[in-house]
């Protein structure tokens, strides 16, 4: 697994626009483990701070408790869609999974003890856009001790 700084030395430009589609907007997506081990997704609040793809829980929140129960996560970042007159110039799709770390609350720490302040340890990260000419779809992806690919779909 890898911290958000591990991958932007890996694959900068890759970092880059990932972090860029994840920055869109404050609302992420997650998809948690249910104790049936049938998925919940959740909204949340994501940022980016010193390396590490850090996000808040509230207490007694189901994913706050699914989270400890099964620290497995996929992330989503804001989608925003393409000019339909020029797919191509749409920034893209991207998304990411691992597994979450429970952090220590900061002594200003607004939410009380039992909300949960996690990083997550990724182990995959993937990036989908219409590639040019508008004719496939482009998949970039970066995965623990495979590094970063590019691979074409039509």
């Amino acid at each position: 697994m890898a911290s958000w700084h591990e991958i932007e030395k890996d694959a900068p430009a890759f970092a880059q626009r990932v972090k860029a589609l994840f920055d869109a907007g404050t609302n992420k997506t997650i998809a948690t483990l249910r104790r049936d081990g049938s998925p919940r997704i959740s909204a949340t609040e994501a940022a980016f701070q010193d390396g590490e793809l850090t996000f808040g829980m509230m207490a007694d929140s189901m994913k706050l408790r699914d989270i400890r129960r099964d620290p497995r996560i996929a992330m989503h970042a804001p989608t925003i869609e393409p000019p339909t007159d020029n797919p191509e110039s749409g920034p893209g799709d991207a998304k990411l999974s691992g597994v979450v770390v429970e952090l220590p609350h900061p002594p200003d720490w607004p939410h009380g003890d039992g909300a949960g302040l996690f990083r997550i340890d990724i182990h995959e990260v993937a990036l989908t856009y219409v590639g040019v000419p508008a004719d496939h779809l482009v998949i970039e992806s970066w995965h623990t001790g495979r590094g970063h690919t590019r691979r074409t779909r039509k």
